[in-house]
C-alpha cells in the first residue's frame, strides 16, 4: 500500500500544484478583471492591485508549471506580506484575523519552491524539472 502511495506522489504533487494554481489565479482575475461577484476592484497601481497582478501572472505560470520554483517563491512572499499587512494587525490568530488562507498558501508555495512542479508541467516538458 505504501509503495503504491509513494509511486503516486509525483502525480499528486502536480495535481495539487494545478489546484492551488487555479485558486491563486482566480484571486488575480477577481482583483484585476473584477471577474468574481463580491470582489472589490482595487484602483490601478495600488498595493492590492499589484498583488492581483502578481496573482494573475505568476498564478498562471504556477498553474501550468512554468518557472514554478521562482513563481512559488514570489507568491510565498506575497502571501506572507498579505498576512502581515492586512491580517496580523487585527489579531495574532489566523482564525480571528481572517488570514488563514494567506498563511496556508504562504507555506504551500514555500513547499513548491523546494519540490518543483511535478511531472505534469511545462518545466518537465522543457527538461527543467
Amino acid at each position: 500500500m505504501i509503495k503504491n502511495l509513494q509511486q503516486a506522489q509525483p502525480i499528486v504533487l502536480s495535481i495539487m500544484r494545478i489546484a492551488v494554481g487555479l485558486v491563486i489565479f482566480s484571486f488575480g482575475t477577481a482583483k484585476i478583471f473584477h471577474f468574481h461577484a463580491g470582489q472589490f476592484m482595487p484602483p490601478p497601481g495600488s498595493l492590492p492591485w499589484i498583488a492581483g497582478l502578481l496573482e494573475l501572472v505568476l498564478g498562471f505560470l504556477f498553474l501550468i508549471g512554468l518557472g514554478t520554483r521562482l513563481s512559488a517563491f514570489i507568491l510565498s512572499g506575497e502571501m506572507a506580506a498579505a498576512y502581515f499587512i492586512a491580517h496580523f494587525p487585527k489579531s495574532f490568530f489566523p482564525t480571528e484575523n481572517g488570514g488563514y488562507a494567506a498563511i496556508v498558501l504562504c507555506f504551500v508555495f514555500l513547499y513548491f519552491v523546494t519540490s518543483g512542479a511535478g511531472p505534469i508541467s511545462v518545466d518537465k516538458k522543457l527538461g527543467r524539472a
